[in-house]
């Protein structure tokens, strides 16, 4: 890999992970996430497993090392497994992750492992059955928890849970995450909502709870010690001198990350996306059915899209939305 050859944006940041959403659907309707009636994409518009794979592979040769698969939910989507074995097949990733709720992991978890997923992401922001489907909306907590120990059986190792803290809906559970984490020998992100879709279940601008809110009531049981680790994402990471388990913040509002973002995103449709909070994107899906088979058309188009990528998105936190298009169709 040669400098010239490497994907840097305008502002000399080297794009070194992509997050590719391999579906819009989803067999839960999260309350942040997506409204309770969904229409979902026709199968046309979306990519094939084959584009999925194309876009992954140009990625990776032109020296991006790592590859996370998202949703809406990734496992709802037929023959998902093939996909992960041909993109974790891939000279030169060095990580290779998905997120997902966590309910489709008991049948899948081994056949992940297997085929070369190395890291997972579960989304989790309530121990509570009942308000895990309040916010849910379909959800069973008890299928996610065993999801989570079938996991943990098939080998993945440093599994880390996501949760999204609204106040007054879950803000009263962040301790009892904190210890869930530790006596399952899991990570845990706390995330602060995004203005992305219009959501009807709630007003963000009163949920909106700050990662420093999150941090004090953690620290009001648990010390945090501030760490240097990273996982190329935006998390920041603290550790507990009594646990192996870290504790991340991921800080759209009250600690801005885009100084040193590497990261694009390619929606189910095949869009690229420069930025979560952009909406400024490149048609992929155009250029992989005009050119079928020819990676080199498709690394021109992501160099071409390079500029496209923003200084920096501007989230506010009283409600507006920013972005109209739902998380189910980014990928987060």
């Amino acid at each position: 890999m040669t400098a010239a050859s490497e994907l840097i944006d305008d502002f000399g940041r080297r794009v070194r992970y992509v997050r590719i959403s391999v579906t819009d659907r989803c067999d839960f309707r999260c309350v942040y996430c997506m409204s309770e009636e969904m229409t979902f994409l026709p199968r046309a518009q979306v990519l094939t497993l084959e584009e999925l794979g194309m876009v992954a592979r140009a990625f990776v040769e032109m020296g991006v090392e790592k590859v996370r698969l998202t949703g809406g939910e990734p496992l709802v989507r037929r023959d998902i497994d093939r996909l992960v074995e041909e993109i974790g097949g891939l000279p030169g990733l060095k990580d290779f992750a998905m997120t997902t709720n966590g309910a489709g992991l008991v049948k899948h978890a081994q056949r992940l492992r297997d085929a070369g997923l190395e890291r997972l992401n579960i989304s989790l922001d309530t121990l509570d059955a009942d308000r895990f489907r309040q916010l849910t909306r379909t959800g069973d907590l008890a299928r996610v928890l065993e999801g989570i120990r079938a996991a943990r059986e098939a080998g993945f190792e440093r599994i880390k849970l996501n949760a999204v803290v609204l106040k007054g809906r879950n803000d009263d559970e962040v301790v009892d995450l904190v210890d869930f984490a530790r006596a399952e020998g899991l990570d845990i992100s706390f995330i602060e909502e995004m203005p992305l879709g219009d959501v009807s279940d709630h007003s963000r601008a009163e949920t909106f709870c700050s990662s420093d809110e999150v941090q004090t009531l953690i620290e009001n049981r648990y010390p945090l010690i501030p760490t240097t680790e990273s996982t190329l994402g935006p998390s920041r990471y603290f550790r507990m001198g009594d646990s192996d388990s870290r504790v991340g913040f991921i800080s759209p509002h009250s600690h801005n990350f885009c100084a040193s973002c590497n990261r694009v995103r390619v929606t189910v449709e095949g869009r690229l996306l420069l930025c979560l909070g952009n909406e400024h994107s490149v048609d992929l899906r155009a250029v992989l059915r005009r050119h079928p088979g020819d990676i080199d058309a498709l690394k021109s188009a992501i160099v071409e899209a390079l500029p496209l990528k923003p200084e920096r998105h501007h989230f506010t936190t009283d409600g507006d939305v920013q972005v109209v298009r739902f998380m189910n169709m980014t990928g987060g």
